[in-house]
């Protein structure tokens, strides 16, 4: 998708040193692609934390069924 933003320069010449990127969309592209995965997954850990997901089995009942 191609969209229109103003980013202070300073910013854009981070995002690019940041990323390895040499040009500017790239380097937006992968930094909002970053930005992205991580708040996806402190949404996840905080979501672990409050009990979100139910395991019913223990760490010790789930070691003892893998088979190596």
């Amino acid at each position: 998708m191609r969209i229109t933003v103003d980013i202070e320069d300073d910013i854009i010449s981070d995002a690019m040193e940041l990323t390895g990127e040499k040009n500017k969309s790239p380097a937006i592209a992968k930094a909002v692609e970053q930005y992205v995965k991580r708040m996806r997954a402190k949404e996840f850990g905080k979501r672990l934390r409050e009990g979100f997901y139910d395991y019913p089995s223990t760490n010790a009942e789930v070691e003892a069924l893998e088979i190596i």
